[in-house]
């Protein structure tokens, strides 16, 4: 059997779907979020996506913005033919330059001085259908561009404006086609939720119906269509929402035919793996096989120190082991009531993994560090045990997996949980992996999580850890370890900024780290955002 990704009846083929084409610009798959937040289902694709090879017919094209110039000679440009679908087109930034240098080269030039930041915006009305795009939009703006029109596009009208940019809307006078130089996908834009919604809905003509409740519906009866009466289901889990949701809407479509495997690396956080076996297992029913394996990660991790390393061993040895789980549930699915074969590996991919492996060329999206939510199963498995992979949250935003989790019945404390890496501990240690370390780790990241939620913070909090610079400081009365905490706040986990903590909260949390936890002499809060850090630091 194939290792194909099992996509047949995609959302696509369901709901009204907007997509949007990425340019690279850092702000995409904002816009694609926002249209999720109105409802509207939306996907992006890159722009070296031919319109022949489009496998549905959108409402609406969106052309993100970028960091490139239109004129260069290397410059990406849209495939014409997405011009001539019929369908309504909003560019924005260098998606409205784009549109204005497809009709002359000379519409685009570069501008006097670059304008980033606010700006307001005034409409221009000309009691036409043009209007619609700007119904209930002025005021501040956001801007992020370098290059401008020069010239209006010959067809074209003027729709708004700003003091630095007379060309910051147009709109051709008789196509539904449309151009922006602003960001309305960030949220220094105040009213570009209602622009988006102006195009999705009285322009497009979208339907927003992309919901949860109608999701569930819908992919519950496309996996039990998928994996039929007699086949089973296998599934990694680690207790997070993603694997948890995962695993609770593939128990609902097939059953006791779903069996789910937690793998202990022996880098999970305190306690862990008893509390997923308890919430799994106990609370939602899920046949659950837990497989102690911490000695051998933690034998072949030893003197390892770079971190991409490590999640290559880590993710290696954690195939090894599953194979070695799997001929085992093999045979006692052999002999149950529900007998059948093992046909289907579930795997909790969510949207922004796939994003973040779009590319063209090597960008604008650029695979940055070892995804374990994409690229499937290792050769060796696939052929060995034949599995297919079925990705069920695969269209879906973090806040949308949550949503779905509420929907199902789960906990809203599992549901808020914050994300845990595939590698576990192993990449918040930054050098050596040794016990002692780890333990250090998992004390340090139990104490200042325990402290957010009894200061009623950790719902602000996207995503909050603990980790060990392996480096001592100190003199020889108290030398250690530091500590590092690292919290972050995001929508979407593609870019993050960091929690804004009370000083007097920090110090609280230092004390007792660096008072109740051997081997640890100082602690430090790292603030930069992602980019350029990343949320795991490495």
């Amino acid at each position: 059997m194939s290792a194909d990704i099992e996509q047949a009846d995609a959302p696509h083929q369901t709901f009204d779907t907007l997509l949007v084409i990425d340019f690279g610009s850092q702000y995409t798959h904002l816009i694609t979020r926002r249209l999720r937040e109105l409802n509207i289902y939306s996907e992006m694709l890159p722009c070296t996506m031919k319109a022949k090879d489009l496998p549905f017919r959108p409402k609406g094209i969106i052309l993100s913005g970028g960091p490139a110039s239109v004129y260069d000679a290397d410059a990406p440009h849209a495939d014409p033919d997405l011009f001539e679908m019929g369908v309504p087109l909003l560019g924005i930034c260098l998606g409205l330059q784009q549109i204005a240098w497809r009709i002359s080269p000379d519409n685009v030039v570069s501008g006097d001085k670059r304008e980033y930041g606010k700006a307001t915006i005034i409409a221009q009305h000309h009691n036409t259908p043009v209007d619609r795009l700007f119904e209930g939009v002025e005021g501040n703006v956001w801007m992020s561009h370098g290059d401008k029109l020069s010239a209006l596009p010959a067809g074209f009208c003027t729709i708004a404006s700003t003091e630095n940019s007379p060309y910051a809307g147009i709109a051709h006078e008789s196509d539904p086609i449309f151009g922006i130089q602003f960001h309305p996908e960030v949220s220094h834009t105040p009213h570009g939720k209602r622009l988006l919604r102006n195009f999705a809905l009285d322009i497009c003509g979208a339907k927003p119906n992309w919901t949860m409740s109608e999701f569930i519906g819908r992919e519950i009866t496309r996996i039990r269509d998928l994996v039929g009466d007699k086949s089973h289901v296998l599934g990694a889990v680690s207790g997070g929402v993603d694997s948890t949701v995962a695993a609770k809407l593939m128990k609902e479509a097939i059953g006791d035919r779903f069996h789910a495997v937690l793998v202990d690396h022996g880098l999970m956080r305190l306690n862990e793996c008893a509390e997923v076996k308890k919430t799994l297992g106990e609370h939602l029913g899920i046949d659950l096989t837990v497989v102690d394996a911490s000695a051998k990660f933690m034998a072949g991790l030893s003197g390892i120190t770079d971190p991409e390393r490590k999640r290559k061993f880590i993710g290696n040895t954690f195939i090894d082991v599953f194979e070695e789980t799997v001929i085992e549930i093999e045979k006692t699915v052999e002999n149950t009531a529900n007998a059948g074969k093992i046909e289907y590996f579930l795997q909790g991919t969510l949207y922004p993994d796939v994003i973040e492996s779009i590319s063209y060329k090597g960008g604008p999206s650029v695979t940055i560090k070892t995804h374990h939510n994409v690229g499937g199963l290792p050769q060796r498995m696939i052929d060995g045990a034949g599995l297919k992979l079925i990705e069920p949250l695969r269209e879906l935003f973090k806040d949308e997996v949550r949503e779905l989790g509420r929907q199902l019945g789960i906990s809203e404390e599992l549901v808020m949980r914050h994300p845990f890496p595939g590698p576990g501990i192993g990449i918040r240690i930054l050098g050596d992996i040794t016990l002692e370390r780890v333990t250090i780790a998992r004390q340090a990241d139990h104490i200042f999580i325990s402290m957010i939620r009894e200061a009623g913070l950790y719902n602000q909090i996207s995503q909050a850890f603990a980790a060990v610079d392996t480096s001592k400081v100190g003199d020889k009365r108290v030398e250690g370890y530091i500590i590092i905490l690292r919290a972050v706040v995001t929508t979407d986990f593609m870019t993050a900024e960091a929690f804004k903590f009370d000083m007097d909260f920090l110090m609280q949390v230092s004390t007792k780290i660096c008072n109740e936890v051997n081997g640890v002499s100082c602690c430090v809060y790292s603030t930069t955002s992602k980019p350029p850090a990343t949320i795991e630091l490495q």
